[in-house]
Formats: C-alpha cells, structure tokens, sequence
C-alpha cells in the first residue's frame, strides 16, 4: 500500500488524465457498437502504443477495457442488441425498461452500478494481488469444467415460466458450441460446410441471434421503435437512481463478489459473471417473476458483476502471465510491447510503471461513470431517428462486426443462418439467452473435461479427479443447488399464475 502511495504522483498529470479521459470515452463509445467488443478494441489500440511511453500506453489500454465492457450496455438497453458478450444479462430487463420509457434511468442504473462493481474490482486488484493468484492456480481442467457447469446450470432460472423452452435452448447452444474442431484432439464435428470449420465465434452468433430478429421488428412496424425508445428527461433522476442502490445491497455485494471471483479465474469471462449473477439475484428474491419484466435491479446485479471483472482479470495476467480473460490476454500484448515480462520483477524493477497502471484501472471507473452518465443525457437522440436510418444503420453495424471479428465472410453467412433460426424461435417463445450461454460455455466445459480426463486416465482415474478435492465439491453442491431452486422457483412461479388465473375467473364469473 506505501509504494502505491509513493506513485500516485505519476498517474497524477494532466497528460495521464487526458489519457484516461480519452480512452474511457473512446471505450464507451466502442463498446456500445454492436459486435465491436472490448477485446477488438484494446487490440486495435495496441499497435498504437508502440511509440507511446509505457505508462501512457498501459492507461490508455486498461481505460478502453474498462469503459468497453460497460458501454456494451448502451445498445443493449436500446436497441436490445449486446454491445458486448458481456451486456447479455443486461438487455433482459434493461431492454423492457427502455420500452416503457425509462431508457434513461436504466442507462444510470447500468453506470451507477458499474461504477461500484468496477471499484471493488480495481481494490481486489490493488490489495488482494498475490492471495488471490496463489487461489486461482488451485483450478486446473476439473475446476474449471466444474465452473463452467455451474455456469450451464443458470440456464434453467434464465426463463421463469418457461423453463423446458430454455433448456432446449441452452441444450441447442451446447451442441453449436460443438461445431467445428475440437480445440484439444483437432476431431471435426458437424462440419458439413467450410465455414464451420473453425466453429462458431461468439460475436457473429451474437448479433445474429440478438441483432436480426430485432431489425426484422424494426421493419415489421415503422413506429415501433418510437414507441419503444421514449427518454423522458426527469430532474433529479440520477440522485433517485443513486439512492435506489441503497437498496440494492444484495444485487451489489452477490455481482461484485462473482464478478471479481469468475474475473481472476482464467477463461470464464464478464459474460458469464453478468449472467451468474443475474441468476443468484433472481432466485434469491420472493418475486422472481419480476426480472426480465423492466426491473432496475436485474441491470444492478448483471453490470456489477461484468465490471466487477476487469481489474480481477489483471491479477493472474500481472503474476503469472496467465490473461483472466481475452481481453486480458490481448492486454498482454501491450505489456510485452513495451519490455515487460510479467512476473514479480513487474513489482519490482518495473514497479514505477506497475503500480501506476493498477491505480488507473482503478481512476479509469470513475472517468468511465462520468462520461457515461454524460451520453446517457443525450439517449433521447435515438428516438429521433428515422426508422428506415436506423434499420441500415444497425444492419451495417452487424455485417461490419461480424466480419471483422476474423475477417471472414464465412462468420457473417454464420451470423445470417442464426438469425433466421432466432426469428422461428421467437415466433414459439423460445428466449436467445440461452441458447448464447450454451454456444459461450459448451467448448470450455468440453476442452475442460477432454484435458482432465487425459490427466485422469494416466494418474488417479476418472472418478477422483473430477469428484474429490474440496474446490471441485463445492462446485458440485453449487450446481445442484442451483437446478433444485431452479425447478423450486419454476413450480413456484406455475402456482402463482394459476392462482392469479382462478382469481381472474372468479372476477370475471362475480
């Protein structure tokens, strides 16, 4: 704590500030095109460092990681098309918030929130560096097949009223996750054209199965989006909003802790944070047919946890080399452009150029909460334009980002085959979500279980690898945990709404 003291005077500067300025505007405003996630914009940012001294360099790049996974939310709550992978979670009630004219306190709600789960992020960052990197060596294949497991189980609290239509959903993800070759034995699977080869990226499945169905809406009905995008301007909105957290204790402490928990562990993502946590939150209320309904604390609980991860990631990325997630690893990158190895000698030799990297990722949740309250005020401009704009636009967006993620055709032909596919669901009430946490977490569970089983297989055998061990046991409580209240929640919720029938009947009959 004394030497990040001694180098607070270094990040203190106004070419450091304008720095972080910069990048968090410029990562807010990336982040909020779809397609455009926070991993491509660090990357094409990193190039340019390359001339930069380090600090200004690792500033600039921590500032875009920061405001990209937040600015995802933008289009997600207005146009119901994810930013970024990890504002998933947040379109399920931040996107019927904005339907009903709220669009406005949603986008404060998702910057409140993020602002609290990015801090306590950056503070796992700065004190709980070397505890928390020890922890995350402890996961290894089990560990981690059992973490993206738990992650599947979410599956079933993603639908209230609905929950067969939802696992066939995330059960249908499961398998497109499985196409193309396995990541560990090079086997082929499903591949019966040749752009399956190389699988299904998430970003093209992203916007098809989000984007597309809601642009066929666009044309379907000219005044829809009108009606959907009303920003009422309200005085003193922001200040309610703040103090309506004060009762969002639960949202905020069960997203920070998941956020910064899954943002250490290598390969999990803010993706499946955001929707963890949505999960928890969900099933710990008493009326949990409320979420997906336009209720503010299901954006608390989702934005909390995928900013609660950033900095988190950082921590096994400084210590061990090891990135907590792709953004992380392009961070990487950046580091070794400029001659750094990470290591302890980052804590040591190099120490005036660390410490004041982890004290931006913690300043960069502060620009990041500023700017985006500031183009949250001027959300009203979307509803003021036209439809036929709007619809070219947002199409453009979509092939644009899904081509870049690997310059292919292939993956926006992918992008347009899904979306398709989405435009059937819907019409049979079949949710996205789903389907999405399938296609994110299948090859990681599956490249998980096919490396532990060949450990297995040549030590202590199937059986004890996967089910001993203390960490792999309170994975496996968690996952039942989570099925039984799911289906506890589900008859629950059917009782309800027979209830609420019968007393409409009897209303109706009276």
């Amino acid at each position: 704590m004394e030497q990040l003291l001694d180098y607070l005077p270094a990040v203190f500067t106004w070419s450091n500030f304008l720095v972080l300025a910069c990048g968090s505007l410029g990562g807010l405003l990336f982040g909020a095109m779809p397609g455009l996630s926070p991993t491509m914009a660090v990357a094409l940012l990193v190039p340019f460092t390359f001339y930069m001294p380090p600090v200004p360099s690792l500033l600039l790049l921590g500032a875009v990681y920061t405001s990209a996974v937040a600015g995802g939310s933008i289009s997600a709550i207005l146009l119901s098309i994810p930013g970024a992978p990890a504002s998933i979670a947040t379109l399920l009630d931040g996107y019927p918030m904005a339907r009903k004219g709220r669009a406005q306190e949603a986008l404060y709600t998702t910057f409140v929130s993020s602002l609290f789960g990015g801090v306590v992020g950056a503070l796992a960052l700065i004190f709980l560096t070397p505890p928390m990197s020890d922890f995350a060596m402890k996961f290894g294949p089990s560990e981690l097949f059992w973490t993206t497991v738990f992650g599947i189980t979410v599956i079933a609290g993603l639908s209230s009223g609905s929950m067969l239509k939802g696992l066939f959903g995330g059960t249908l993800g499961l398998l497109l996750g499985c196409i193309g070759e396995s990541s560990v034995t090079g086997e082929g699977r499903f591949i019966f054209h040749e752009a399956l080869t190389s699988g299904i990226a998430i970003v093209p499945a992203l916007i098809g199965l989000f984007a597309l169905p809601q642009i066929v809406e666009m044309m379907e009905d000219a005044h829809l989006i009108f009606e959907k995008i009303k920003v009422r301007a309200q005085r003193g909105l922001l200040a309610r909003v703040i103090r309506q957290h004060a009762r969002y204790k639960r949202s905020l402490f069960i997203g920070s802790l998941i956020g910064t928990v899954i943002g250490v562990i290598p390969g999990a993502g803010a993706q499946v944070a955001g929707l963890m946590a949505y999960d928890q939150v969900k099933k710990m209320d008493k009326h949990p047919e409320r979420f997906g309904t336009g209720d503010p604390e299901g954006v608390c609980a989702s934005e909390c946890a995928n900013n609660a991860t950033v900095a988190p990631a950082c921590i096994p990325l400084l210590t061990l080399s090891i990135p907590g997630s792709p953004t992380a690893a392009v961070l990487l990158g950046g580091l070794l452009i400029q001659g750094l190895l990470p290591g302890p000698e980052l804590f040591t030799k190099n120490a005036d150029i660390t410490y004041p990297f982890i004290i931006g990722m913690f300043l960069a949740q502060f620009f990041m909460f500023g700017f985006g309250i500031l183009v949250s005020r001027y959300t009203h401009m979307v509803s003021d334009i036209p439809n036929y704009i709007m619809f070219c636009s947002v199409m453009i967006l979509c092939v644009f980002g899904s081509y870049c993620v690997q310059n292919s055709m292939e993956d926006v032909y992918i992008m347009f085959g899904l979306g398709a596919l989405m435009l059937l669901f819907k019409k049979l009430d079949i949710p996205s979500a789903p389907i999405v946490l399938g296609i994110i977490l299948g090859p990681l569970a599956e490249e998980n279980f096919l490396r532990g089983r060949m450990i297995a297989n040549t030590d202590v055998g199937m059986w004890q690898y996967f089910f001993t061990g203390a960490i792999n046991q309170v994975l496996i409580g968690l996952c039942l945990l989570s099925l039984v209240y799911a289906a506890y929640n589900e008859i629950r919720f059917a009782r309800r709404a027979k209830a609420r029938l019968a007393h409409t009947a009897e209303e109706d009959h009276a």
